[in-house]
C-alpha cells in the first residue's frame, strides 16, 4: 500500500498492520524475525515523513472512550480517538480541549507524540502539559502506564518523541470547562512584523492569539499581518462542529500555484479587513479549524506535494531572524498562502517537544525545483539565531539542522534504547535525522 503524510511527500509502499486489542500490537513487534523498520500511524495528518516505514501499525481500531470525570475534566480514551470525536462528543457537555493545533483530524496518540501546540502555548503550553498518564507498550518493558512520577524519562521521551518510543495505546488527558461554542475574536490589522510583534506582547493575558502574515510584502511593509486574538464566549449555544461540504476532488495542475496567484490572494487577504480593529463572535469551528471546512485541501499544491516549513526562534534573536527569513522568502519569489505566526510562553522539559519561548512561523511551500536547496539556506539563519525546525512538519531537514536545534537529542536516543525502542521502532525521519 502506498502512502505519504499529509504534504503527499514523500510516498512510501509500506505494508499496513490493523490491530485491534493490545496483544495483537505488542506481537507485532515481539514477533521472530520482523521487520525492524516500523511506526505507528493514526490519521496521517504529520506533514513529512515521521509516520512513515516499511511496516505501519493503522490505530483505526483503537477509538473509543474509557472514562471521564466530570467534576475535574479528565477524559481517559484510547490512542486512537481523534480531536474531532472528543470535540462532538464534550461541546454540548460543556467541555473543550484545553490546547488544541489546527487541525481536529489528528488522534490523541499523535497529539501526544509530536506534541502539538495550539494559539494558546504562551498561556497553556503544549497538549502533554494536560496528559496525566500514558499508557504505551514498549519492547523492553511490555505495557506500562508513565507519567511524570512513574517512568518520567518514558514520558518525556515520549511526548514529542514522533512514536519512537514504542505504541501508544491510551491516554488520560484533561478537557477544559466552556459555557458556549462561540468565540469572542478581535482582529488587528497591523503594517509590519515590529507591530504585530507589539500586538502580541500587549495581549500576552490572551488565551488565544494567532497572525496570518503576508510573506511576500516587503521594505515598510515586511510581515504586514492580521493579529487575531480570541476568547470563549460567555453565551451561546454549546454547538458541536457540522462536518465541511467542500472538497477537492483531486491534486490541481502546477500551475495556478505561482508567484502571481500567491501575491494576488496576499494583498485580497490581507485587505479583507478594513478596519484598524474589528471584532466578531464566531464558532470555534472557524476559529481554530478554518481549514478543515475542505477535505483533502492538501491537493491543491498538485501531484508533486508540499512541505510546510515551521520554526521556531527564540525572543533575544527571534525578530532579528524573522525578519532575515521574511526578506529571503520575499525576494525568492517563493510566497505562502498560509504564513500563520504564534508566540510561544516557556519551553517544557519533553526532550523533543518543538517550543521554546519565541515565536513561531509556519509557511506551506509547493515543491519544486531548487525548493530544498532554499530551505536549507532558511536552516542557516534558524542556526545563526538559535531556532529549529518542527518535526511534525519536517520532510527533509539535515541531520547537522537537527542536532543544532535539539541540543536533548542524546537523552532521547539513550532513553529510547532503554526500553529496547531502537530495536523496533524506525520512520524515514528518524532514519535521515540519525534518531
Amino acid at each position: 500500500m502506498n502512502i505519504s503524510g499529509w504534504g503527499q511527500y514523500p510516498s512510501i509502499d509500506a505494508k499496513t498492520l490493523n490491530p485491534l486489542v493490545d496483544r495483537d500490537i505488542t506481537n507485532i513487534f515481539m514477533a521472530p524475525g520482523r521487520d525492524d523498520s516500523l511506526i505507528a500511524r493514526g490519521l496521517g495528518r504529520s506533514y513529512g515523513d515521521s509516520a512513515l516505514a516499511k511496516s505501519v501499525i493503522g490505530m483505526d481500531a483503537m477509538d473509543h472512550f474509557i472514562s471521564f470525570d466530570e467534576t475535574s475534566g479528565d477524559l481517559r480514551c484510547r490512542a486512537g480517538v481523534s480531536l474531532d470525536q472528543i470535540l462532538a462528543v464534550f461541546v454540548p457537555k460543556g467541555w473543550f480541549l484545553t490546547v488544541t493545533p489546527g487541525t481536529k483530524f489528528v488522534t490523541v496518540g499523535g497529539a501526544i507524540a509530536s506534541d502539538v501546540h495550539g494559539k494558546n502555548h504562551h498561556v497553556d503550553g503544549t497538549f502533554s502539559n494536560h496528559v496525566s498518564l500514558i499508557r504505551i507498550a514498549t519492547v523492553s518493558e511490555g505495557i506500562v502506564d508513565c507519567s511524570r512520577s512513574e517512568y518520567s524519562d518514558l514520558f518525556r521521551a515520549t511526548c514529542g518523541g514522533m512514536g519512537l518510543t514504542g505504541v501508544i495505546l491510551e491516554a488520560t488527558i484533561r478537557l477544559r470547562p466552556i459555557k458556549s461554542g462561540m468565540i469572542e475574536e478581535r482582529t488587528v490589522k497591523v503594517g509590519n512584523l515590529d507591530e504585530a510583534v507589539e500586538v502580541f506582547e500587549a495581549n500576552q493575558d490572551v488565551t488565544y492569539s494567532v497572525a496570518w502574515i503576508d510573506c511576500v510584502a516587503t521594505g515598510a511593509n515586511l510581515g504586514r499581518s492580521l493579529v487575531m486574538m480570541g476568547e470563549h464566549a460567555d453565551a451561546g449555544e454549546l454547538n458541536a462542529h457540522q462536518k465541511g461540504k467542500l472538497s477537492v476532488p483531486f491534486n490541481m495542475p502546477d500551475f495556478l500555484l505561482n508567484p502571481y496567484s500567491v501575491h494576488a490572494f496576499n494583498a485580497l487577504y490581507y485587505n479583507r479587513v478594513s478596519k484598524p480593529v474589528s471584532t466578531r463572535t464566531v464558532h470555534y469551528d472557524s476559529f481554530f479549524y478554518p481549514l478543515d471546512g475542505i477535505h483533502q485541501w492538501n491537493r491543491m499544491y498538485g501531484k508533486g506535494g508540499f512541505t510546510q516549513y515551521q520554526f521556531v526562534l527564540p525572543k533575544g534573536t527571534g525578530l532579528e531572524g524573522m525578519r532575515l527569513i521574511l526578506q529571503r522568502i520575499a525576494d525568492s519569489g517563493r510566497g505562502s498562502f498560509l504564513s500563520v505566526l504564534k508566540v510561544f510562553g516557556k519551553e517544557n522539559d519533553n526532550y523533543l517537544s518543538f517550543p521554546m519561548g519565541g515565536y513561531t512561523l509556519a509557511l506551506d511551500f509547493k515543491i519544486g525545483p531548487g525548493l530544498f536547496a532554499f530551505l536549507d539556506e532558511l536552516d542557516a539563519i534558524l542556526a545563526d539565531h538559535g531556532g529549529r525546525v518542527y518535526l511534525a512538519k519536517d520532510a527533509r531537514m539535515s541531520r547537522a539542522c537537527f542536532r543544532r536545534g535539539y541540543p536533548r537529542a542524546d537523552q532521547f536516543i539513550r532513553t529510547r534504547a532503554r526500553y529496547g525502542a531502537d530495536k523496533a521502532f524506525h520512520s524515514l525521519q528518524s532514519q535521515r535525522l540519525g534518531l
